[in-house]
């Protein structure tokens, strides 16, 4: 059995812990052999209202934290969130800033791609694109769907097909850019498929992702099938 990654460390603007706590997760996810660690970076720092120092502190965060990933031999994922989540969970808001922040830092850092934050960007194609251009900084692929209408902004995930997003096209994307990784589903949903039997959620996650989100012979099948 294989990890695909380790989720979540990351927080840099949580305070001055940030860095140990960080360095500990590098430390688990070398010790599971996770093919990444993933990084939520971070919302406004406490008692500010200024989103682009919160930016410079996860800059200077994952700067400092590199060396230490490198050694274990463990990369670092930064994992745009929608912009909802700019005030409190993730001041990284889309492919562009998370790409820019892998040309600025170097080795060893690259991104996870979740649909749920990121399937609105009018600029994803060209952001996917060039993070192609970089083999291996596209280190992981979440998968699920956006319910209209949605009653919780965490916890209201649907079940591939259940929503908006155009699966296939975005994978596609994916993959042409080179990512042979697997496609992960991440269903957060506290008032449907969390109460489920698990076995009937499983299956209804493959037979969601078989009807709308995988790639058939006419697309050139790849490997998140």
């Amino acid at each position: 059995m294989a990890v695909s990654g380790l989720i979540r460390a990351g927080m840099f603007t949580s305070g001055d812990a940030a860095l140990d706590d960080n360095r500990r997760a590098v430390d688990e996810a070398a010790a599971i052999n996770a093919r990444c660690l993933v990084l939520v970076a971070g919302g406004l720092a406490p008692q500010s209202r200024d989103l682009d120092a919160a930016r410079d502190i996860v800059r200077d965060g994952i700067e400092k934290l590199l060396p230490y990933a490198r050694a274990a031999g463990i990369a670092l994922a930064i994992e745009p969130l929608h912009p909802m989540y700019a005030a409190d969970r993730a001041c990284i808001n889309t492919m562009a800033q998370a790409n820019d922040l892998c040309d600025a830092l170097g080795s060893g850092l690259g991104i996870a791609i979740d649909v749920y934050h990121t399937w609105w960007d009018p600029d994803l194609a060209a952001e996917i694109a060039r993070a192609g251009k970089n083999p291996g900084r596209i280190l992981a692929f979440h998968i699920c769907d956006w319910l209209v209408p949605t009653s919780d902004l965490l916890l209201d995930r649907g079940m591939m097909g259940d929503g908006v997003i155009d699966l296939r096209r975005i994978r596609a994307w994916v993959e042409e850019a080179g990512y042979t990784g697997p496609c992960e589903v991440e269903i957060f949903s506290a008032a449907n498929w969390w109460k489920r039997d698990p076995r009937r959620s499983c299956g209804s996650a493959s037979s969601g992702f078989r009807s709308a989100a995988e790639r058939g012979a006419a697309d050139l099948l790849g490997p998140c099938s």
